[in-house]
């Protein structure tokens, strides 16, 4: 069964609001093997001095509503309870939430841009909610630069029949330290796409997640990721089918470069025994481009029934290969050219899933940076 012999199901179940409901980790728990935990800046003992700033600018789609809401609003926090500790420590630190909601089968014309901005040093802490609701559809994209050391929660709460595109950019400075929770919430017949594109920061670590509370939820989680020299890229999913006759598909892809550049994947699939006629696969692949560079990969499938319409996972993480640039070679392109092509085409067969053009070219354009150094 492997993960400390513990089913799926078991590792996932605890979840509070209450931070004591959590020990500080220790780097021994299978949720935190991988984290570099001297490298939180205290985000997960509750030693970081919460003085930092994190900016929030919205340029919202006409169609779309923004609030800034207290603690004691009832949309806050009513699809996602914590499930560690630091996601505890970030919902038991933020002072406001955000809330976006996309009415009823309104469309919204444009996306909806959200950019986060670290200020100065010391920890921040948000909470975002993005609800959709029936029958609307929107784009909604999250766009993090500067210097921050920053937790928070994310709540993408889709309705009945709607559709909900996500795109979450972490561009950080070097020096950034980011841990961060989606949880997706589909009603009955609802689509949810999620793009993440991981390039900055000292330590990111994601969690995006998915839960169903009706049949025909349909999502859709893929991923970009560059590690440079000294970087800790870590993305840990978990899509949770608890109902019936629901699909998802994961694709992550990632390249690596320069020593103790480290990226982590864990890909959690859980199939409930009520979650009859589910399709899902999920997929995880590494190109590691020089020594001193390492992936961590490991997707777990657990079916708890029989009756599955499909279920699959793969991993692979490989160095460049020789054949290919060989052939480049031959047609008379240089070994760097030739290089940067088979990554290019590598990671540009996801980014072309990005559903904004601006950003699928900002995005196509630091992996070219990130290959020329």
């Amino acid at each position: 069964m492997g993960l400390n012999e513990k089913p799926l199901s078991t590792l996932h179940e605890k979840s509070s609001y209450d931070l004591g409901d959590f020990d500080v980790p220790t780097g021994r728990e299978e949720a935190w093997r991988f984290t570099p935990l001297t490298r939180l800046k205290g985000l997960h003992n509750g030693k970081a001095e919460a003085a930092g700033h994190v900016r929030l600018d919205v340029d919202a789609a006409p169609e779309v509503t923004v609030e800034t809401v207290g603690r004691d609003d009832a949309r806050v926090g009513k699809s996602f309870t914590p499930t560690d500790r630091v996601s505890a420590q970030a919902w038991n630190s933020f002072e406001k939430a955000t809330v976006i909601t996309v009415p009823r089968e309104a469309v919204a014309s444009k996306p909806t841009v959200l950019t986060l901005t670290g200020e100065g040093d010391g920890a921040a802490y948000g909470h975002l909610v993005v609800k959709v609701e029936p029958l609307a559809e929107a784009v909604v994209v999250l766009d993090h630069k500067g210097s921050a050391v920053y937790a928070d929660n994310i709540e993408f709460v889709v309705g009945e029949g709607a559709n909900l595109k996500v795109v979450s950019l972490q561009d950080w400075d070097d020096d950034a330290v980011h841990v961060s929770h989606h949880h997706a919430q589909l009603a009955k017949d609802a689509t949810f796409r999620s793009f993440v594109v991981t390039l900055g920061g000292d330590l990111v670590r994601l969690s995006p997640s998915v839960a169903y509370t009706a049949p025909g939820g349909d999502a859709d989680l893929s991923g970009v990721y560059f590690v440079d020299a000294g970087q800790h890229l870590e993305h840990r999913l978990l899509v949770d089918h608890s109902q019936p006759h629901c699909k998802s598909n994961v694709d992550y892809r990632g390249a690596l470069q320069g020593d103790r550049a480290h990226a982590v994947w864990i890909g959690d699939v859980i199939i409930r025994v009520e979650a009859e006629g589910t399709d899902t696969y999920e997929l995880n692949r590494n190109l590691i481009l020089t020594d001193g560079a390492r992936a961590d990969s490991v997707p777990n499938l657990e079916i708890l029934t029989g009756e599955v319409a499909g279920a699959g996972h793969a991993s692979a993480s490989g160095r460049l290969d020789d054949e290919h640039i060989f052939y480049l070679q031959a047609r008379g392109i240089p070994h760097d050219e030739a290089r940067r092509l088979v990554v290019r085409g590598f990671l540009g067969q996801l980014i072309e899933k990005i559903h904004v053009e601006e950003l699928r070219e900002r995005v196509m354009s630091a992996v070219e940076a990130e290959l020329a150094r």
